[in-house]
């Protein structure tokens, strides 16, 4: 996943998504979510960055924060609103990124906030009988 052009693609910063400073910071906020620096992350999105924010890839802050592991991160963006099945523009979830990357604890941390295993391509439920995750198939109720 790289995100060396990060370009904002919410609607509330279109206007602006060729300024050099709006770059820099959705860089910058995008980077927050692969490191999983949650308390500054959550201070900018509480500060008005859009929890669904999205890099030129269609990753979302959350996408980033799950596919890198940080749990604390993925949390604090639910919390804030950030859609837990808004799939980028290959059409993965972070749901199947978690899955994905054996990231078991945000797994159950997405599906708590309501993600749909069966969204995306390939979805977290064919992700997980790809790599026989017979206990995850069990908690999305698709054996």
């Amino acid at each position: 996943m790289s995100d060396a052009n990060t370009e904002p693609q919410s609607p509330d910063t279109t206007e602006h998504a060729h300024d050099p400073e709006v770059l820099q910071l959705a860089a910058k906020v995008f980077d927050l979510a692969r490191h999983g620096d949650t308390s500054t992350l959550a201070a900018y999105v509480d500060a008005g960055v859009p929890a669904n924010l999205t890099n030129d890839k269609g990753d979302t802050l959350v996408m980033l924060a799950a596919y890198h592991g940080h749990a604390d991160a993925v949390a604090a963006l639910l919390e804030r609103g950030a859609d837990p099945d808004r799939p980028n523009d290959r059409g993965q979830t972070p749901l199947a990124g978690a899955v994905f990357k054996g990231e078991d604890a945000i797994v159950r941390l997405l599906v708590a906030h309501g993600a749909d295993p069966a969204a995306g391509t390939p979805s977290a439920v064919d992700t997980a009988r790809m790599f026989q995750k017979t206990d995850l198939l069990t908690l999305f109720g698709a054996q």
